[in-house]
C-alpha cells in the first residue's frame, strides 16, 4: 500500500512538473525595453534653475513614450551632480494634455525605490525605480512629478526638451493641477522610461546633435524626426514593438565636448546601457565640421585631420556597437551652406562631401540613411530644400523632420539581423518599406 501511495505521489509530481513546463512555454515572455529617453548633461548656467527655486519645490515634467506596456520603471539621474541628490517623492500620472500641468484624476501613482518613497542618488550616478504596474499605450504621454528639498549646485538634465515643465514651491506632488506654476522648457533629473513589453520588443537609439534633439520642432508637439519615426513604426504591425530613443544633444560633436559630452564620451550611457537596444542610427558630424571654420578658415591640413578623426570616431561607434550585438545605420550629413551660425565655406562643404562619401561606401555601416539626398535642394545641393528649412539653414522644420523619418528604411529596424551585412537606404528604398 505504501509503495502504491509513493508511486502515486511521484506521478503527481511528474505531472505537475510537466504542466508547469507547458505553462511556462505558453505564457508570453516579457522583457524590459526603453520606451523614452533623454541624454543627460551638465545643465549650463543659462538653463539651470536657481537654488532658491529648487528648495522645497515640486517639479512636474511630461514625456512622450514610443511603445506601451503594462509595467514601467523610471530612470533618475544625478550623473553630473557634485553631491548626492535627495528626492523626497516621485509620482507618475497621465496628463490631460502635453501643454498643461493638469493630470487626469485618479491616474496618480507613487513610485518606490528599493521599497522606499524617497531616494538619495549619489553624485555621478543614475537610479532606477522599482517596477510599477501601470498600463501605458504606445505614443502616449506620461507626467513625472518630483518633490525636491535641496539639490546639488551642479544640475543634471536635458535642456532641449521641447516640452514644458512646471515648477511650484511646496510638496504638491499629487495635485491635479499646479496652479501658478513657473513654466520651463527643459527636463531635469529624468533620463528614461522602460516598459515591460513582449520578448519581441526592442529599442533603436537615435544618436545625434540638435537635429536629432529637435531644434526647430514645435514645443509640446513631438514632431522631431525620431517622433515621426516612432509613429511610422506604430502604423506597421511588425513595428509596434520597436521603441525609438532620442539621444540627441544640441551642439553635440563626435570628438570634443560642447554643451554636453561628446558622442564617444556618452556612448556607453546613451547607447549600450539602454534596455533592449538592438539598432543604432547615427547622425553626427555637422558640428565638428562647422566649429573648425566658424571664426576663421582653417588650413588644409586641419581639414584633412578633422575628416580622418571623424571617420575614426564612426569606426569606434561601429565596433563598440557590434561588440554588443547592435546594428548601426550611418546617416549622411545634411547640407548647411547659408547657416548664419557656422558660415561654412568651400573647405567645410568639401569636408561634408568627403564624409558623406565614406558613409555611403559599402562595408562601413550596416545601413546607410541618405538624409543629404532627401533634404538638399536639387537646384543648390549644398543648401537645404527651402520647404524643409526651419529658417536658419541648419535645422529642419517639422516638415523636414517628417521627411527625414520617411527616409529611414523600416527593413533595417524590423528584422533580426546579425551585424555585418550592409543595407543601402535611399528615399526610393525607404518608400517601399513604409
Amino acid at each position: 500500500m505504501l509503495m502504491r501511495h509513493t508511486r502515486s505521489i511521484r506521478r503527481l509530481v511528474v505531472v505537475s512538473v510537466i504542466l508547469s513546463a507547458v505553462g511556462i512555454a505558453v505564457q508570453p515572455q516579457q522583457n524590459w525595453v526603453g520606451s523614452w529617453a533623454a541624454s543627460q548633461q551638465l545643465v549650463e548656467p543659462g538653463n539651470s534653475i536657481s537654488a532658491e527655486d529648487l528648495t522645497d519645490a515640486t517639479l512636474r515634467q511630461i514625456v512622450h513614450l514610443t511603445i506601451g506596456g503594462g509595467e514601467l520603471r523610471l530612470h533618475l539621474s544625478n550623473r553630473y551632480g557634485s553631491a548626492p541628490l535627495h528626492i523626497a517623492s516621485v509620482h507618475i500620472a497621465r496628463p490631460v494634455s502635453p501643454d498643461s500641468s493638469k493630470i487626469s484624476p485618479g491616474s496618480d501613482r507613487a513610485l518606490a525605490f528599493s521599497g522606499r518613497r524617497n531616494v538619495t542618488i549619489p553624485a555621478g550616478a543614475d537610479y532606477l525605480s522599482d517596477p510599477v504596474k501601470y498600463s501605458m499605450a504606445p505614443l502616449s504621454d506620461l507626467t513625472i512629478t518630483i518633490h525636491l528639498e535641496t539639490v546639488p549646485a551642479d544640475q543634471t538634465g536635458h535642456p532641449g526638451s521641447r516640452s514644458t515643465s512646471y515648477l511650484v514651491h511646496g510638496d504638491l506632488v499629487p495635485a491635479v493641477e499646479l496652479q501658478g506654476a513657473k513654466q520651463i522648457e527643459h527636463w531635469y533629473f529624468i533620463a528614461g522610461i522602460d516598459v515591460l513589453a513582449p520578448s519581441s520588443a526592442v529599442s533603436t537609439v537615435a544618436l545625434g546633435d540638435s537635429i536629432t534633439d529637435g531644434h526647430g520642432a514645435t514645443t509640446n508637439g513631438n514632431d522631431r524626426w525620431p517622433d515621426f519615426l516612432a509613429r511610422r513604426l506604430q502604423a506597421v504591425v511588425q513595428g509596434r514593438t520597436i521603441a525609438v530613443l532620442n539621444q540627441g544633444i544640441g551642439g553635440n560633436r563626435l570628438l570634443l565636448d560642447g554643451l554636453g559630452p561628446s558622442a564617444l564620451a556618452r556612448f556607453n550611457d546613451d547607447v549600450i546601457a539602454q534596455a533592449g537596444v538592438r539598432s543604432l542610427v547615427v547622425l553626427e558630424g555637422i558640428n565638428d565640421i562647422g566649429m573648425l571654420g566658424r571664426t576663421e578658415e582653417a588650413i588644409p591640413a586641419e581639414h584633412e585631420r578633422l575628416v580622418n578623426d571623424i571617420i575614426g570616431a564612426y569606426q569606434q561607434i561601429i565596433v563598440r556597437a557590434h561588440t554588443h550585438g547592435i546594428n548601426v545605420a550611418g546617416c549622411t550629413i545634411l547640407p548647411f551652406l547659408g547657416s548664419s551660425f557656422y558660415h561654412p565655406g568651400p573647405a567645410s562643404e568639401a569636408d561634408r562631401q568627403m564624409l558623406n562619401k565614406w558613409i555611403r561606401t559599402p562595408g562601413h555601416f550596416d545601413a546607410v540613411i541618405d538624409f543629404d539626398q532627401v533634404m538638399r535642394d536639387p537646384a543648390s545641393p549644398d543648401h537645404m530644400l527651402p520647404k524643409f528649412d526651419s529658417g536658419d539653414h541648419l535645422h529642419p522644420s517639422p516638415a523636414g523632420y517628417a521627411a527625414m523619418a520617411d527616409a529611414v528604411p523600416l527593413a533595417f529596424l524590423l528584422p533580426a539581423k546579425v551585424p555585418g551585412p550592409t543595407l543601402r537606404a535611399s528615399t526610393r528604398s525607404a518608400a517601399s518599406h513604409r
